[in-house]
């Protein structure tokens, strides 16, 4: 399959799309990584496919995860079997297949430092064991993801040099999976289901829902229009009791830091620090890209009304502070932030009165009286599953006939190739990081357009016009916040905003 050409989202491709949508199979409300999965799936079995996002492709919470692609070693220590292997799957097939150039393996270390008691060092060592375990059954080889062991304090120094050393006892070392972005991974996933044939319209809000169709309104000009469909697949997150009804959710809420690679002086490997006093809960300090550290996470309750974007709480911030600051030498403040971030997980509420934490993240497809199918819960490792199971139950309520079944198991992503052409590919590291195989074509052109576009930013002219022509942003936010994370420092935000206005106006 060609890379650009058909998966090319932009705004001529979406006014020509939209103004053309009268009926189709299948109509998906959403565009986070759920419901770009969805598009993907019904597209490639042939089904005509319209997706619709009232923003932005990954505006919700697909952009405010931990950037982990988890084996679910969380839910093995909680005793959900079932979950943890369906995530340790998952997980094989985004590193193998679906997107090696944005999923790749990384390191974990759990030290045993001194505040942290045995019992809660035996339960994190039997859940790496229990991923090993987990790993052999979902077939994924040691080539990708080595087994855990037991490793020195030299060793942990070596992956986390900022660690305080006095009273360390070694630590456990495991391999895990780590996304490059998960926002670029929903623009992936949105543009290969672009590719075989699927309209994604962003910035369209979905009204007056039923089974059998919506109102559209174009949120860039007010127009409406209706739109008829054979199936309705409701996959707007924390949002979906306000789209269908009979959903209940009960909203959790995770907090991150965002700070700057110089606090840790190098951090190499996802540190990974017992929270004192509760036996489950950890803290993570996690690498990430552009020389940033992303530190996380809660999982409060988060009742009332749904902001479009969350906001970390000075309870949490504090709490996270607190936690990694009494790990490493120098304490972590406030003034070394660059900012935060909180995303809203959509749990459904299943009358359980204890914390979220002990809630449930299996899915869940819910089919409504007037025939709309809800999926909720979940996380983005599965997501795939999930797009899967929630167009499997669509279809077993329908008359449409599809002329294959799911093969989203064996489609790479746009920009996706194995290891060994990657590294063949004639581009920086950085470019086929974000891009994979299309690196070459992003960085087509004059050389001004590879130079960075603001001193300390080390996004480029080139990566900002290929967002507009090629990624399906139509906004300077959609190419702050989700094409690029630059939003993520409102520092760095305003260093970046003159040369993306120049992009649109270039474009």
């Amino acid at each position: 399959m060609s890379t650009i050409g058909n998966a090319s989202l932009n705004a001529a491709r979406r006014t020509q799309e939209l103004n053309e949508l009268k009926a189709v199979d299948v109509l998906v409300i959403g565009g986070g990584v759920t419901g770009a999965g969805v598009a993907l799936d019904a597209a490639a079995r042939g089904l005509s496919v319209a997706l619709v996002e009232k923003h932005d492709l990954a505006f919700g919470t697909s952009r405010w995860s931990s950037k982990l692609v988890h084996g679910g070693l969380r839910y093995l220590a909680s005793g959900h079997v079932g979950i943890a292997y369906e995530s340790a799957v998952e997980r094989g097939i985004l590193m193998k297949t679906t997107a090696p150039h944005l999923v790749h393996p990384v390191p974990q270390i759990a030290p045993w430092l001194p505040q942290a008691k045995f019992v809660q060092a035996a339960l994190l060592r039997s859940a790496f064991l229990g991923g090993d375990v987990l790993r052999t059954f979902a077939r994924t080889s040691d080539d990708y993801l080595p087994h855990s062991r037991r490793v020195s304090s030299a060793e942990i120094l070596r992956y986390a040099p900022t660690l305080r050393p006095e009273g360390m006892r070694g630590g456990f070392l495991t391999w895990d999976g780590q996304l490059y972005d998960d926002a670029r991974l929903v623009v992936a996933i949105a543009r290969t289901a672009a590719q075989y044939g699927a309209r994604i319209l962003t910035h369209v809000a979905a009204t007056e829902v039923t089974g059998q169709g919506a109102v559209l309104v174009d949120q860039l000009t007010g127009d409406q229009r209706s739109v008829d469909a054979r199936i309705v697949i409701n996959a707007t997150g924390i949002w979906a009791d306000q789209v269908a009804s009979g959903i209940k959710l009960r909203p959790s809420r995770g907090t991150h830091l965002v700070l700057p690679q110089s606090v840790f002086g190098g951090l190499s490997a996802v540190l990974t620090v017992p929270v004192p006093g509760e036996l489950r809960r950890v803290v993570m300090a996690i690498p990430a890209p552009d020389d940033r550290v992303y530190v996380g996470l809660t999982d409060v309750d988060a009742p009332g009304p749904v902001d479009d974007v969350p906001r970390a709480t000075e309870a949490e911030i504090d709490f996270l502070l607190n936690t990694i600051s009494a790990a490493v030498q120098q304490p972590v403040t406030r003034a070394d932030l660059l900012g935060t971030y909180a995303g809203l997980r959509p749990l459904l509420d299943t009358g359980h009165h204890s914390g979220t934490a002990d809630i449930s993240r299996r899915h869940a497809v819910i089919t409504s009286d007037d025939g709309v199918v809800t999926i909720v819960g979940g996380k983005l490792t599965t997501y795939r599953r999930m797009a899967q199971d929630a167009l499997d139950t669509a279809l077993d309520r329908s008359d449409v006939e599809v002329r294959r079944q799911c093969e989203t198991h064996r489609i790479p992503l746009v920009g996706a190739a194995d290891r060994v052409h990657l590294a063949a590919v004639r581009a920086p590291a950085r470019f086929v990081q974000r891009y994979g195989v299309e690196a070459p074509r992003v960085i087509d052109g004059p050389p001004e357009l590879r130079e960075p576009i603001a001193p300390g930013l080390r996004t480029t002219y080139a990566e900002l016009r290929f967002a507009v022509r090629h990624e399906g942003a139509l906004t300077e936010d959609d190419v702050l916040d989700r094409r690029t994370r630059i939003g993520l420092s409102a520092a760095d935000r305003e260093l970046a905003l003159p040369a993306v206005r120049e992009a649109f106006a270039a474009v």
